[in-house]
């Protein structure tokens, strides 16, 4: 009979009521909770429970009892205002599904190289076909968000911490400091809560922030700091506290305002620092730490381009409260911004991988700071002359005007190759472009990388696990023919393909030095490698795994709350991709902003001098830097580039279809059809075993753009150029910067 009753409180169960979807993210936000901790209780994925918040789809038995068992709790707790227009109508931004005050925990590019990048505070926005936003137009003066409600205003902290969340950091990481209309400073904080500022001036801001505001991060890892608290200054707060709303045109190229300002005259008589950098677009304020309590502010000023529109696109135009949330899901999923995505992405792999921790107890009882395993350690080393850009200390003796050659030089770079089109693809009628989803990311997944100085060593036997730039002849590889599996080999059309051991995708004609991806490929593809020399590090680790893990949930997660799961069906991904940035064009930057995080911060792996009075053969600021490291980029690149390389193969030796143009990750192939479909061989929905998948995931693909053959090929015959790079101008086929080599 109990096994009777069971079935029937079962199938009672399966059909529990549930509050509309709306008012499911509400009480859950309500009550602090993370996407990921319900789904953890729950025992499902994240993604399903977002689907269940966005009404995508329904839970099922036996999850749907105890969700609805949940919700049940949670609207006792936190009953719907009566009053509201609609359950989803609360200070809480609509889709922002992490917890404000807590960095969300670790679940789980576009057709351009990682290039050498230079520091946020010195960087300007490049110039583009669409003029860039009247750096004086505010629409947070006129358009008040529904944040600013009076209910969600506080003129004190009073916040209760969510479980697990760090009472010190209730309010968030960050807040954008504003004045509305009346004339109150106003700081609006992720959340949509709103505090009053009662600061008069800059230095007593800074003390409010640290005093007062519980604003900050938790830090990353074990042996790591706390994150700063960001403050997020507006045109309007920057005329209250006497700061100009614009830089002129000296002070953008110094990057800060002239030490004489009278606002640093203020921080000066207060006892407050600003780091080497000045005061400019990002700005930090400090004062020496007092053991291990630091006082530090880190100042963001979007009207000073700190924000720079390739990267965060229009998030500096944004209303105050809109900019809370862009800047916080960053900073949730991300860290705190600390200046460009590039010198925040760089920030991100010291603090998971911080340079010391504290010893166990010595016989005193005292611990001291030590090398942290697994780091890049406190000092920088010295990179091999091969790895060493033009201009570096080390290359300071060779003869002016010296070009070093392939025999010199490590030159591991992305993609840039086109190829005439075959009869038979001038027949078809498309060309289609398939992007690989943060590619950049993906190669530095399990990647092993040198944490140490190089070690010299002549003839040496090649080690695929040992990372380092080897110099070694592979013009003998021969593309016609490679090896695709044990004992197994496959006739190619090698006058179709791309070289994997050259960015131009030319065959090597001689000795050359590579990253040890490059040749481990090499010996992949069936044929031995005797390198005459390399510089090895015996010191070595997967560096970047913690920082490719939380850039991938970052992104994952992200995506997902713009309707794109990890786990659809081939052509529902195509179509939840074709306009995932029209369903919130606030989150569709976040997801901009961590793309750039990626490909930004392994530029600045080899970041070049600024200027500054720099001359060649002399040291440059960058160089002072553990992590100024270019044979970590170079393996990242290298590992990349085969990575993609290994698919094309794949895909030639199954279908017989070879790429007409490659640039960094993006792919173009002729087709009959519009769609990847028309020539990705999916069969039964499952894609070709190490070939190109469709999907979200960090190394999958996207569809990038489809064109008429017949717009290439005029394309190519109007600037005299047939092997014009097609892939540049897949997107949307506006061709632009056209260089036919004259």
């Amino acid at each position: 009979m109990s096994e009777l009753f069971d079935r029937i409180d079962a199938l009672v169960a399966s059909r529990s009521p549930l509050p509309p979807p709306t008012e499911r993210k509400r009480l859950r936000a309500a009550h602090g909770l993370t996407l990921d901790e319900v789904a953890a209780a729950l025992d499902v994925r994240r993604a399903t429970v977002s689907g269940w918040e966005s009404g995508k789809t329904e839970p099922r038995p036996p999850e749907r009892e105890a969700y609805a068992r949940l919700l049940s709790k949670l609207a006792e707790l936190y009953p719907a205002d009566p009053n509201s227009a609609t359950p989803a109508d609360t200070a809480a931004p609509q889709t922002f599904t992490t917890a404000p005050a807590q960095a969300a925990e670790p679940r789980p590019e576009s057709a351009s190289t990682v290039a050498d990048v230079t520091p946020e505070e010195h960087t300007q926005p490049r110039p583009t076909g669409a003029a860039a936003p009247v750096a004086s137009s505010r629409p947070a003066r006129t358009a008040r968000p529904s944040s600013r409600r009076p209910a969600a205003r506080k003129t004190a902290v009073a916040n209760s911490p969510a479980d697990g969340a760090d009472p010190r950091f209730v309010n968030g990481p960050l807040a954008v400091v504003d004045v509305d209309d009346d004339g109150q400073v106003l700081a609006h904080c992720v959340g949509g809560l709103v505090l009053d500022v009662p600061a008069k001036s800059l230095p007593s801001l800074v003390d409010w922030t640290l005093k007062e505001a519980k604003l900050g991060q938790p830090k990353q890892s074990g042996p790591g700091k706390d994150a700063d608290p960001l403050l997020v200054l507006t045109e309007a707060a920057l005329e209250r506290y006497g700061l100009p709303v614009a830089l002129t045109d000296e002070e953008r190229l110094a990057g800060r305002i002239p030490e004489g300002h009278k606002v640093i005259k203020q921080l000066v008589r207060a006892k407050w620092k600003l780091t080497k950098r000045g005061f400019g677009p990002w700005a930090r304020i400090y004062r020496p730490a007092q053991g291990s309590e630091r006082a530090c502010v880190q100042l963001c000023i979007p009207s000073w381009h700190a924000l720079d529109t390739r990267h965060w696109g229009d998030a500096g135009q944004l209303a105050p409260a809109e900019l809370a949330r862009v800047l916080g899901v960053y900073a949730s999923r991300v860290m705190t911004p600390r200046g460009s995505t590039a010198v925040t992405g760089l920030e991100l792999m010291t603090a998971l991988h911080p340079p010391t921790r504290a010893s166990e107890p010595d016989a005193d009882g005292r611990r001291h700071s030590e090398h942290n395993p697994g780091s890049l350690g406190k000092d920088p080393v010295d990179c091999a002359p091969c790895e060493a850009p033009d201009g570096h200390p080390l290359l300071k003796d060779l003869p002016r005007f010296h070009v070093r050659g392939p025999g010199e030089k490590l030159f591991e770079e992305a993609y840039d190759w086109a190829r005439p089109m075959t009869d038979a693809e001038c027949t078809l009628r498309h060309l289609v472009g398939i992007d690989v989803n943060m590619a950049f990311a993906a190669g530095a997944n399990g990647l092993v990388v040198g944490l140490g100085a190089p070690t010299h060593v002549k003839a040496p036997v090649f080690d695929a696990k040992l990372p380092g730039s080897w110099l070694v002849d592979l013009s003998h590889v021969d593309l016609s023919r490679v090896k695709v599996g044990k004992d197994k080999w496959a006739e190619l059309d090698a006058s179709l393909l791309p070289s994997p051991f050259t960015p131009k995708g030319e065959r090597p004609e001689g000795p050359a030095w590579y990253a040890t991806p490059t040749v481990a490929y090499a010996v992949e593809l069936g044929y031995d490698v005797a390198p005459f020399e390399a510089y090895v590090r015996y010191e070595n680790g997967r560096y970047l795994d913690g920082w490719y893990t939380r850039l991938r949930d970052a992104f994952l997660a992200t995506m997902a709350d713009l309707g794109v799961d990890a786990d659809m069906a081939p052509a529902d991904f195509l179509t939840a991709m074709d306009s995932y940035k029209e369903r919130d064009p606030e989150l569709a930057i976040v997801v901009a902003a961590i793309k750039a995080t990626v490909k930004g911060s392994l530029g600045k792996l080899r970041e070049r001098p600024r200027g500054e009075g720099w001359r060649p053969g002399e040291p440059w600021r960058a160089l002072s830097r553990p992590t100024w490291r270019p044979d970590i980029r170079a393996a990242v690149i290298s590992r990349t580039r085969i990575n993609l390389h290994r698919k094309i193969v794949k895909h030639a030796v199954f279908t017989g279809q070879y790429p007409v143009a490659i640039l960094s990750d993006c792919v173009v192939y002729a087709a009959g059809g519009m769609s990847p479909l028309d020539f990705l061989p999916y069969r039964d929905g499952k894609p070709l075993p190490g070939g190109f998948k469709l999907g979200i995931n960090p190394g999958l693909v996207k569809h990038e753009g489809t064109q008429d053959v017949l717009w290439g090929e005029e394309v190519r015959e109007r600037f005299n150029a047939p092997e014009l790079n097609l892939a540049r101008y897949i997107k949307d086929g506006t061709v632009t910067d056209v260089d036919n080599g004259e």
